[in-house]
């Protein structure tokens, strides 16, 4: 099995999804995760930005049992669509596929010649659009934000410096600047971490998630699951606040002496800590690796 078909801790969604009827994919990407519930026997609602991976999707898993909608997971019509869907399992699996990154016309690895696109959907501003647009702070932002790199400012200069004299094109001329900035050892660690920054902020991921999830919490029938695989620091703390906060009776400041928030528990976080990959999944899919599960379980199940 190809790590285009080994999707990231399926057997631990499964286990979470268990007895469920109705799950929505918000991100079903190659299908595997719906390939392993398709078998369990559920109605799937299959969501993908990207228009590719919907179609491969749906060559690998028919129409029967399924739904197929194309957006953002974080649209007004996709989360209304998975309201009145019903569901009590909603799964999202955050990143980007094997698909995508192997592909190298979508231009989302920094292998040499690659373009600098980044794009899941076709709308919208390239990775190299952002680059050649963006005011020097609002790079630094990107890089230091979403990319942890404590050097952010100098490497916006260097991006602005040079793309006066040329515009970003490829993965290529962004390797050169990280490497004129951070040296010339820089090595692929460090292309991975600064180019998923920058895919993150063409894609504005970390936004589209923190709208997303509340209205994806209120679409889940009482006793429902909401499960999210993430891969980046910025992502699972978005996810890891929301769940602690949901299962909190109370979220008024410390010192207010009346409650006035909603005063009670939405759920609970299910199971209480994160699930990771075991040693074996990720020497048999390395891009496992920095994955983490959360999952909430809304008030009403057992």
């Amino acid at each position: 099995m190809t790590a285009l078909h080994a999707p990231v801790l399926a057997d631990a969604v499964c286990r979470l999804a268990a007895g469920c009827h109705r799950v929505a994919d918000g991100t079903v990407g190659g299908g595997g995760h719906a390939e392993r519930l398709r078998v369990a026997g559920v109605q799937l609602l299959a969501i993908d930005r990207d228009p590719g991976a919907l179609r491969h999707a749906r060559q690998r898993l028919g129409d029967a049992g399924v739904s197929w909608v194309q957006g953002r997971f974080a649209d007004p019509m996709v989360l209304a669509t998975v309201s009145r869907f019903h569901p009590d399992f909603v799964l999202l699996d955050l990143g980007v596929s094997s698909h995508q990154l192997d592909t190298d016309a979508r231009g989302f690895s920094f292998r040499p010649g690659v373009p600098l696109d980044m794009r899941m959907d076709p709308a919208g501003e390239s990775a190299a659009d952002l680059l050649n647009r963006l005011p020097e702070p609002e790079l630094a932002r990107v890089f230091r934000e979403y990319g942890d790199e404590r050097r952010a400012r100098r490497l916006a200069a260097t991006l602005v410096r040079r793309r006066r004299r040329k515009p970003f094109a490829t993965s290529d001329d962004l390797v050169r600047a990280i490497r004129a900035t951070l040296g010339p050892r820089t090595g692929p660690t460090v292309f991975a971490r600064l180019f998923q920054a920058l895919r993150i902020a063409v894609n504005d991921e970390l936004n589209q998630l923190h709208t997303a999830l509340p209205a994806l919490r209120e679409a889940l029938q009482p006793g429902g699951r909401l499960a999210v695989i993430s891969y980046h620091s910025g992502e699972d703390r978005i996810v890891k606040h929301l769940f602690r906060d949901w299962a909190r009776a109370c979220v008024c400041p410390p010192r207010q002496p009346v409650c006035t928030c909603r005063g009670r528990a939405l759920g609970c976080v299910d199971p209480p800590r994160p699930i990771v990959p075991t040693k074996a999944e990720v020497t048999a899919n390395p891009r496992a690796r920095s994955a983490k599960l959360r999952a909430f379980r809304v008030d009403g199940g057992a």
